[in-house]
């Protein structure tokens, strides 16, 4: 049969082809996944596939060094993971409560600011990756955070057991 119709052969190499290097965990990007918390109010927004794609690329050059897979290297208390964000005084688990932490970060009850400790725009002369950030930057990469929960899982924050 392979003989007689060559190009049989060339199209199931390539649906075998891209059938097994599909990621694994991959899921479809739909509206649920790309719904986040806005504020502490219960408003969402929506992501755009491009906002996706912006803040893992922003996280991965700016914050991973410290919170590869939502871990916090220096203090493994406290992660990116849903629950540890909304611990927090005042929450973090939405995303103008992520972008006012970048701005300007506080400790995780919130009583004093940790500025010189953690990178942030407020601290971006000691810290030159945070210098060159807009606003729109710090949304996606929030973004980002708060979306990964639904994409990995428990790995997301899941500390040494993952990472």
């Amino acid at each position: 049969m392979f003989k007689r119709f060559p190009w049989f052969s060339c199209i199931l190499s390539l649906l075998l082809s891209t059938a097994l290097y599909q990621p694994v965990n991959a899921i479809e990007l739909d509206e649920a996944t790309l719904t986040v918390p806005l504020n502490t109010s219960g408003k969402t927004t929506i992501l755009t596939p491009e906002q996706v794609k912006r803040g893992k690329r922003l996280f991965n050059n700016t914050c991973s060094q410290c919170h590869n897979g939502g871990i916090t290297k220096t203090n493994p208390n406290v992660g990116l993971d849903p629950e540890g964000l909304s611990l927090a005084t005042p929450p973090r688990d939405n995303i103008e409560g992520l972008i006012d932490y970048m701005k300007n970060p506080t400790s995780y009850d919130g009583a004093e600011s940790i500025a010189e400790l953690h990178p942030s725009i407020k601290s971006a002369e000691i810290f030159p990756k945070m210098r060159n950030l807009t606003d729109d930057d710090l949304f996606t990469i929030a973004g980002h955070i708060l979306i990964q929960p639904k994409v990995v899982l428990e790995k997301w924050g899941g500390g040494k057991i993952y990472y």
